[in-house]
């Protein structure tokens, strides 16, 4: 397997200066204003030939024969054996504040064994939320990116053919009752979590109303109370606080990788005096056998005679780098690139700084 080797140096490149502030829109979210999941079983038709075996796949043709018997046409009993017809998921996520009679987009699996989706309609499919309600209904030509072909020898697929999409193809039939106005108190949740980053917030948004209002109730959340000059009118409040901008703070954390070779390293990474040495003892065997022919006319026999070339590589070549005390993020890229080292190599290195109490980061293996 090939690794890849990736080195993030947060914050340290030219466009990205130490001190950068972001929006306050961007590292949190504002309680109450929320997506919510709906999800859906239904029935895709029109399929060329390239749904369900209904033999193989008997919830698609109970819900057929259902379907069928709902309009009025009986079909029990008998032996159907269509390839047009296919079971699906449906998938859609409920916007904030989506109004009865708006439009969303929905996603479409098969969950059989059929083919591909290209060319299939979506019949009427209720969407449910987590409580069972109905939100939504969906119905639609499917837009599939993928495709299959195939012959006697030779079969091509391109995309994922058993998924596609119906472009505003669910209708909202019921909305999420929730008034923001009405909220005597705001709560902004911090997509990354952190003591400094939210005491920031709050004393962002305190700068900006001109008393104290808002306070870091731990590290996700910041309580804002809201002012008597907003009063009914927490969207304006709101308008005002997501484009205050604070610095946002981050722990010192190594993420690693190991399947794919992948190393981020954050900018607070800081490696107490150490010294790194890193060589592995590699032998390379070649043969290369040289076909002897003997001469024209003559009774001799074709022959192969044996040539071994042996190559030995203990590492001699390699260096001990020393790492001084506080060394930062890119001293400590310098030197273990000094050193020659691989992906999988590093991440050894960076596991055996740590256990020497010499890195002064968390490590965390996905």
């Amino acid at each position: 397997m090939r690794f890849v080797f990736v080195l993030i140096l947060a914050l340290l490149l030219p466009l990205a200066p130490a001190s950068a502030s972001v929006r306050i829109k961007d590292i949190a979210d504002f309680e109450g204003i929320r997506e919510n999941m709906l999800v859906g079983y239904g029935l895709v038709v029109g399929l060329n030939g390239t749904g369900d075996g209904l033999r193989n796949a008997v919830f698609t043709q109970e819900s057929l024969v259902a379907m069928l018997e709902r309009l009025g046409v009986s079909t029990r009993g008998n032996n159907l054996n269509t390839r047009n017809v296919a079971a699906v998921m449906v998938t859609a996520t409920l916007p904030p504040f989506a109004r009865q009679g708006g439009r969303i987009d929905v996603q479409v699996s098969a969950l059989g064994d059929a083919k591909s989706l290209l060319g299939g309609t979506l019949l009427v499919t209720p969407l449910v939320g987590a409580d069972g309600e109905v939100y939504a209904v969906a119905q639609g030509a499917l837009v599939v990116g993928g495709f299959e072909a195939s012959g006697q020898a030779e079969k091509i697929t391109r995309g994922v053919p058993t998924g596609a999409r119906v472009p505003a193809g669910a209708i909202v039939e019921r909305e999420v009752d929730f008034v923001l106005d009405d909220v005597g108190q705001l709560h902004l949740s911090l997509r990354n979590p952190d003591l400094t980053t939210a005491g920031r917030v709050a004393a962002a948004v305190n700068e900006r109303l001109g008393l104290d209002a808002a306070r870091a109730i731990d590290p996700a959340t910041v309580a804002v109370a809201i002012p008597g000059a907003y009063t009914g009118a927490a969207t304006r409040l709101l308008t005002e606080i997501e484009q205050l901008r604070v610095e946002p703070d981050t722990s010192a954390r190594i993420v690693i990788d190991e399947s794919s070779g992948i190393i981020v390293m954050g900018e607070n990474v800081r490696i107490s005096r150490v010294a790194v040495a890193q060589g592995n003892l590699t032998v390379k065997v070649t043969e290369q056998p040289n076909v002897v022919q003997p001469n024209p006319f003559s009774d001799g026999v074709t022959a192969v005679e044996p040539r071994t070339n042996v190559q030995v590589d203990d590492g001699s070549d390699r260096k001990l780098v020393v790492l001084k005390t506080g060394a930062t993020l890119d001293e400590l890229v310098a030197g273990l690139n000094a050193l020659g080292v691989g992906p999988r190599d590093m991440i050894g290195i960076i596991q055996a700084i740590k256990a020497a109490g010499a890195l002064q980061a968390e490590i965390e293996v996905m």
